[in-house]
């Protein structure tokens, strides 16, 4: 009997995207596992008046998360030689800076180690942002939306530490 293979094709562009979105979906798995909102320990600290609820931040991250992917599967797409591998290494350092802060933060509980790796994170998406912009300006448009929310994150973070330094 024969069998019958039902073979879908991929070309290079759908494995990039494919590959960003699982390296988006992990960095997502990672990071939440430090997040701990509810912990005596965060309970304890002083937090200025403008921080959002902690359900805003997953009602936030969640789209942000598909626009990273979407732009990274799209620049790395649209960009060749070695200017695709940098931008995957500039991708992959600033994914790893995203899943680090909340281990920074929650995982060593130290809003001061916190601010460090939002701070980094900030440095990488202006250099990402840069990056990709050279390459396809669609992509880096994307992006905005995370750097500014990481900007945020990074304001917040400061208060945070600011009002909480031996902690």
């Amino acid at each position: 009997m024969k069998t019958m293979r039902c073979a879908i094709p991929l070309d290079e562009s759908s494995v990039i995207y494919a590959a960003t979105g699982a390296a988006v979906a992990a960095v997502a798995v990672i990071g939440s596992r430090a997040v701990a909102p509810d912990s005596r320990w965060y309970r304890s600290l002083h937090k200025p008046s403008w921080q959002p609820p902690s359900r805003a931040f997953g009602a936030v991250w969640s789209p942000l998360y598909v626009s990273i992917a979407w732009a990274g599967g799209h620049a790395l797409s649209n960009t060749r030689w070695r200017a695709r591998r940098g931008l995957a290494i500039s991708l992959g350092a600033n994914l790893t800076l995203n899943a680090a802060w909340s281990w920074m933060f929650f995982g060593l509980r130290s809003p001061q180690a916190g601010l460090l790796a939002t701070v980094l994170l900030d440095v990488s998406n202006l250099e990402l942002l840069h990056r990709t912009a050279r390459t396809d300006p669609p992509a880096a448009l994307a992006l905005l939306p995370y750097a500014t929310w990481c900007a945020f994150a990074t304001a917040l973070s400061s208060s945070i530490a600011r009002r909480n330094p031996s902690r």
